[in-house]
């Protein structure tokens, strides 16, 4: 048995067991890949996938198993690759970052450039994607680190710690009768329209189980994914804006916009950062923590990555 016929294995699970799928994927020929399937199973003495014809059409129950072990296998082979990147290049390499719009926008530029200052070999590549597929990124090994509100915490897979909080808030033209409100209730913003994020974005689902809550109907006249579409949206008086608080920190005073917190309708939010479970970090990914969030350091992330079950919460 060989690392081509676990990859061949583990990518035809992947894709749902297409064999022609599988073989783009891995730039090779359908042929070859169930010739090497064939021979693994062979050597194996079980069948990984039963098959109708030359079609495999589910995985069997010791197939389950070898996945499993092929999974543990390419995990570390990666964690070997690593480890030989890490003393052959202590300061150089690619950080692959999965993260939301927001958090691209408002929050990675300053932990990002100090980076660079600090490690000016290090190469960022920086992925934006929803919260699932910012998962699916770690997962596949896509990415090194991902940072999102949401997800990261409910996949075992995964070693999540909490970075930061925050809070939604309104965003209102400045001639708006509510520009001059302080408390606003969830009451006033149900009599309004409203311009937010997308139900899988940056906290939306805080927003609508607190409506829910008080049997209120928001009638959400535009959704997005990225903040600054919704102020432009609100700038032209299309509704009101709930957005994250990151996203008006640049914004100065006596603008065309007035904010105003919205935590005790909201409630707090945590950003979370994120690794593959049992994947090594380099370096630069532990410096890159410590940057990003006061809180985070290398001990810290050492003990979450080797499995202590403390509390880590903020």
């Amino acid at each position: 048995m060989n690392l081509h016929q676990f990859r061949f294995v583990q990518e035809a699970a992947r894709r749902n067991l297409n064999l022609t799928e599988t073989a783009k994927a891995l730039f090779t020929s359908q042929p070859g890949v169930s010739k090497a399937i064939l021979e693994l199973e062979e050597e194996l003495g079980v069948d990984i996938f039963s098959r109708h014809g030359k079609r495999l059409r589910r995985i069997t129950e010791p197939g389950q198993q070898v996945l499993a072990s092929i999974e543990i296998i390419m995990r570390e082979v990666a964690n070997l690759k690593r480890i030989g990147e890490e003393y052959s290049k202590q300061d150089s390499g690619t950080l692959s970052i999965a993260t939301t719009h927001t958090q691209a926008r408002y929050v990675l530029p300053g932990p990002v450039a100090q980076l660079r200052r600090q490690l000016p070999q290090v190469r960022i590549s920086l992925h934006q994607g929803n919260p699932d597929q910012v998962v699916r990124m770690l997962l596949d090994d896509s990415a090194d680190v991902g940072l999102a509100t949401e997800s990261l915490a409910q996949i075992d897979e995964l070693v999540s710690l909490p970075c930061y909080e925050w809070q939604h808030v309104l965003v209102v033209p400045a001639a708006h009768p509510l520009a001059q409100v302080e408390h606003i209730s969830l009451e006033q913003l149900a009599a309004e329209p409203i311009v937010t994020y997308h139900p899988s974005f940056t906290g939306r689902t805080r927003i609508d189980r607190a409506f829910a809550a008080r049997q209120l109907t928001p009638n959400i006249v535009l959704e997005a994914i990225d903040s600054d579409v919704i102020k432009t949206y609100v700038k032209l008086g299309m509704g009101l804006g709930i957005v994250a608080e990151m996203a008006v920190r640049e914004d100065a005073p006596g603008g065309e916009l007035v904010s105003r917190p919205l935590g005790h309708l909201f409630g707090q939010n945590i950003a979370r950062i994120a690794f593959k479970r049992g994947a090594y970090l380099r370096n630069y990914v532990y410096s890159f923590a410590e940057l990003l969030s006061e809180r985070l350091n290398r001990n810290l992330l050492e003990r979450a990555m080797n499995g202590d079950a403390s509390d880590f919460g903020l």
